[in-house]
């Protein structure tokens, strides 16, 4: 059973570090100065962590050519489908998450023949570019990739918001999990390089849990007081009860002015205030920055959404060809980065 503390992650409360508001999920932690790093030895299969000592190097806990395995340490509900998933390591290191990146986390399937654990993965699995090209009902391995919502210099700690699908094996998976179960990882995937005011305006739209790498993004615009970027976010759900996480993106609205928020849902309720229905050319115009060099829009969402919008990756999961609302509405390639 998820702690009370956890809960109330999943909600978004709000606490003060510093004389500064932030929400939980955004506390900034001190990660302090060591003189080691983590040296990973392992099959070709797993890594496990062993402190070597070198003067001068901070520990990294993740590792993008190894899989590492984290425990798990809380759960909480979000919504009637997503669950939040706390997973631990040594506080004496930092996670090495760079914005925006996300990891890919695997899970066991099974036994082969000569009783080693097997894993299920896609055949056209690119590990070299680490890009599962996944939509979100993908059934076919035991293989995903998720983006950490926490703090990336949270301490000793690291967060994933994921939605359990029926026929979601990775999700299943997560969904059995107990205290104490460990999933093992491996990363970090740079997906944006992100650097403070790299645009003056930065417009995303997001539907479901393509909410994960837009707050990635958010949070880390948000904490930094040079940095003077403006946010504008369209975020699409099928019903009110489905908007994940919206306490605390309202919280963030209303404490950052840099921060604009409209909401649409499919099925709106009786007092649904926002938008109703798919994300639209006028929502689009009327929410988002113009087209403009000072002009990046981010995109990410279950793949009818990523048509309507913007078009889905090449074949390869290189960007593609830009189609969709954001190409009527006049925005360019050079304009628009799909996650």
């Amino acid at each position: 059973m998820a702690s009370t503390f956890f809960n109330r992650l999943a909600k978004a409360t709000t606490v003060s570090f510093g004389g500064q508001t932030k929400s939980t999920f955004g506390a900034i932690a001190a990660v302090t100065g060591g003189i080691s790093y983590l040296y990973y030895y392992s099959s070709p299969n797993l890594a496990h962590l062993e402190e070597v000592k070198i003067e001068g190097s901070p520990k990294v806990a993740l590792n993008p050519d190894k899989w590492v395995e984290f425990k798990l340490q809380d759960t909480a509900r979000v919504s009637h489908n997503t669950h939040l998933f706390r997973f631990s390591f040594d506080p004496a290191a930092k996670l090495g998450l760079d914005i925006a990146s996300c990891i890919i986390t695997r899970a066991p399937i099974g036994q082969d023949a000569e009783g080693k654990t097997k894993y299920v993965v896609r055949p056209l699995l690119d590990m070299q570019n680490f890009d599962l090209g996944c939509n979100p009902n993908c059934t076919c391995c035991g293989i995903c990739r998720y983006t950490p919502i926490s703090d990336p210099d949270s301490k000793g700690y690291f967060d994933l918001l994921i939605k359990v699908y029926p026929e979601g094996k990775m999700s299943q998976h997560f969904a059995t999990l107990k205290s104490g179960d460990v999933v093992e990882v491996k990363g970090p995937i740079e997906k944006l390089r992100y650097s403070p005011n790299m645009k003056k305006h930065i417009g995303m739209i997001a539907g479901g849990t393509g909410i994960t790498p837009m707050l990635q993004v958010i949070e880390a615009i948000l904490k930094n007081p040079d940095d003077n970027t403006q946010v504008s976010l369209l975020y699409a759900n099928v019903s009110p009860d489905d908007i994940l996480l919206k306490q605390k993106l309202d919280f963030l609205s209303a404490s950052h002015p840099n921060l604009k928020i409209f909401y649409t849902v499919d099925n709106p309720s009786k007092n649904w205030k926002g938008g109703s229905g798919y994300i639209s050319k006028d929502m689009v115009v009327k929410g988002l920055p113009g087209p403009s060099d000072d002009t990046l829009i981010l995109v990410c969402g279950p793949p009818g959404m990523m048509k309507h919008i913007s078009g889905d990756k090449a074949k390869d999961r290189s960007q593609g060809e830009l189609t969709g609302l954001l190409k009527e509405a006049g925005y360019t390639e050079e304009m628009v980065y799909k996650f």
